[in-house]
């Protein structure tokens, strides 16, 4: 049943042979790769207005709501940023087509120990792209249904559902999931378009509606919030903007994924994306700027609710900006089709970090930096651990911080812009080392980037660091640490499995011992097995039960074929300690011998049935396998749940049939 519920729900297994099928042509590939840098422009201007209003307060006073309008420059200065950082994303995509994105990068110019910074880097910020994009997504889902947020719990169950959903169509395999996933992602870049078309056109024409619930904020007044508008808080709504550019470096990183020639189609793709993010973001914060349009906060007795140094909305700036659209227009139902578009890209925008976070693991797996089985292909083509581990930890971090976008946002950016810098440093290194045609206009491209993305870091880390930076900053060496402990470890099982000066041990001598707990059907083959490994083998059984002791010795001569019987007493009614010691007995008067020890286990078909009975062998199992020279196998004797019992049967219980319930 659960082999036939997850074919239904994963699908068939894709042969090895048919990976080439798999990969993908540009249209798809902008869905994948580019859906979380394009879903951004949701909400990365309404964090620069939130930024903004956070110092400004409600206020009455004009010259102090004028300082929202600094949303314009701030945005100008982010789009150019945008340009800036693709264009040099771009070089790296020619220059790496085996993929790997900061990572490789950051390893093969700087060194080992710089590029896992870049990838722990990278992690944290795919982790924190899954929690963000899918907390954005609900609250495009609860702006256009207020009622949702009557109960907070109602957010992190949404969230948990969306990251359900898309683990499993990422599970799927990212062809098949990225087919999906461009529905929205075009829908979503249709709807968009048209609000700005249509809203430009209203303004310019003075016919965009009033919405009440913003007129009703601006009369709010709250004096206590008002502040100057200084440098820091320039910053910061800088700094909360550059969101825009989060998942600009996921198409270097998959590379490999596109259908030849890789790089060039990568790049195409990348231009595309740059383009579309460029116009959706300026154009959205140029249609806020001029429209006067604001998030709808969310208020705590008539005064701007703060937490942990937060504002947030109970309307997104998107939805706002639709009301004020469509509203008394006669397409005013288009309001729903964009809070609907926007909420699926924002959930299925996650699906960059599906598709880079386990190519990522998979190369540093091969690096020996994360458990081997990251590198692990399912039978649709895709690192399934991979992707659950990703599920499991944006999962968690949505539950920490209550799916909040602005709590979250918070994490996100740093990670994001030390990747981009460690990138496009390790990117003129590359140029300087190889001198290949034009490269010192390729460098000064690379470094305008680095030195561009390095200034924003530190904007970012300089404002955001008490607001959750400072986890981030804190998370990233320590990371950096376990991969390297997890290197160390791998590094230090090669060299104890190296075959260099090994010399096999001469004359060991084999011992077997079948280990029985009863003699009964069950037991017979395990018996069988340990003869046909040696002659010389013996029974073992550990005197707990002196009931069963004696019931055995009665009948052990009967049934056990030839096999001398040895018992262990176990004052203490162990198992494990007493065929432990007897082992080490055994070793301690043959240094070179070797110990094999055969556990029957009779298997009951039906998962419940197997409920129903002792493990007591696995214990044992596991205890064995840590003792050197020791080899433990299991002989299995498959019953059946039932079987027809005679009316004389079915109320009978023999006190055997009883002792062989502890099995």
């Amino acid at each position: 049943m659960a082999f036939s519920l997850k074919r239904l729900l994963v699908g068939k297994p894709i042969s090895t042979e048919h990976a080439h099928h798999q990969r993908l042509p540009k249209w798809i590939a902008l869905a994948v790769f580019a859906s979380d840098a394009l879903s951004s422009t949701a909400y990365a201007t309404e964090e620069i207005m939130l930024a903004l209003m956070l110092a400004v307060g409600f206020a009455t006073d004009p010259t102090t709501l004028s300082r929202l309008n600094y949303i314009l420059p701030v945005g100008i200065g982010i789009g150019i940023l945008l340009v800036i950082v693709a264009l040099s994303y771009r070089q790296t995509v020619y220059a790496y087509p085996q993929g790997g994105g900061a990572y490789l990068v950051a390893k093969e110019n700087f060194g080992q120990k710089t590029g896992l910074v870049a990838a722990a880097a990278l992690l944290i910020d795919y982790v924190l792209t899954v929690a963000v994009s899918i907390a954005a997504g609900v609250a495009a889902i609860t702006s256009a249904f207020p009622h949702l947020q009557e109960h907070p719990g109602y957010t992190v169950y949404l969230c948990l559902g969306f990251i359900s959903l898309v683990t499993l169509l990422n599970l799927r395999g990212m062809k098949e999931s990225g087919t999906l996933f461009a529905i929205p992602t075009y829908g979503f870049l249709l709807s968009i378009v048209t609000l700005l078309v249509v809203g430009f056109y209203q303004h310019f024409n003075g016919n965009l509606s009033v919405y009440e619930p913003l007129e009703h904020q601006k009369t709010l007044a709250s004096p206590e919030f008002v502040r100057n508008l200084s440098i820091f808080v320039f910053l910061r709504a800088f700094a909360s903007g550059c969101t825009a550019l989060t998942g600009i470096e996921a198409i270097s990183d998959g590379v490999p994924a596109f259908r030849p020639p890789e790089s060039r189609n990568a790049a195409i793709t990348l231009g595309w994306m740059a383009t579309i993010l460029v116009t959706l973001f300026l154009g959205i914060t140029g249609l806020t700027y001029l429209s006067g349009s604001q998030p709808i906060l969310a208020l705590h007795n008539g005064q701007i609710a703060i937490e942990h140094g937060h504002i947030s909305s109970t309307e997104t700036l998107v939805s706002v900006l639709a009301h004020r659209v469509f509203d008394g227009t006669g397409i005013a139902w288009f309001y729903f089709v964009i809070q609907a578009m926007t909420a699926a890209i924002l959930i299925l925008a996650a699906n960059t970090a599906y598709a880079d976070f386990p190519r990522l693991s998979s190369v540093l797996a091969r690096d020996r930096y994360v458990p081997r089985q990251m590198a692990n292909i399912g039978d649709r083509l895709a690192f399934n651990n991979g992707i659950i581990a990703l599920a499991i930890a944006s999962a968690l971090i949505v539950i920490i911080f209550k799916g909040s976008v602005t709590r979250i946002i918070s994490l996100y950016a740093l990670g994001v812009f030390l990747s981009f810098t460690l990138s496009q440093a390790g990117m003129v290194m590359h140029w300087r080392k190889l001198r290949p045609p034009n490269w010192k206009l390729n460098a000064t491209v690379n470094a305008v980037g680095a030195t561009a993305t390095c200034i924003v870091a530190g904007i970012i880390l300089y404002t955001k660091f008490l607001g959750g930076a400072w986890m981030v900053a804190v998370a990233i060496p320590l990371i950096v640490v376990t991969l390297q402990k997890i290197n160390n470890h791998y590094r230090s099982v090669a060299k104890q499995l190296s075959l260099e000066g090994y010399r096999p041990q001469q004359g060991l001598r084999h011992h077997v011992f079948a280990l029985v707990p009863d003699i009964h059907r069950g037991v017979i083959p395990a018996l069988q097995y340990a003869r046909s490994m040696s002659p010389d083998a013996r029974a073992l059984h550990v005197s707990i039960d002196p009931t069963r002791e004696k019931r055995l010795r009665e009948r052990w001569e009967l049934f056990s074929r030839g096999v001398p019987l040895t018992l262990l007493p176990s004052p203490y009614r162990s198992l494990v300690a007493p065929v432990v010691d007897f082992i080490k007995q055994i070793q301690a008067q043959d240094p070179r011998s070797l110990v094999t020890i055969v556990i029957p286990e009779f298997v009951p078909k039906g998962w419940w049935a197997k409920l129903l009975h002792g493990h007591a062998g696995l214990l044992l199992n596991v205890r064995l396998h840590e003792l050197p020279g020791v080899v433990v196998v299991s002989v299995p004797y498959l019953i059946e749940a039932f079987v027809e019992l005679a009316p004389d049967e079915q109320m009978e219980q023999p006190a055997h049939h009883a002792a062989h319930g502890g099995h």
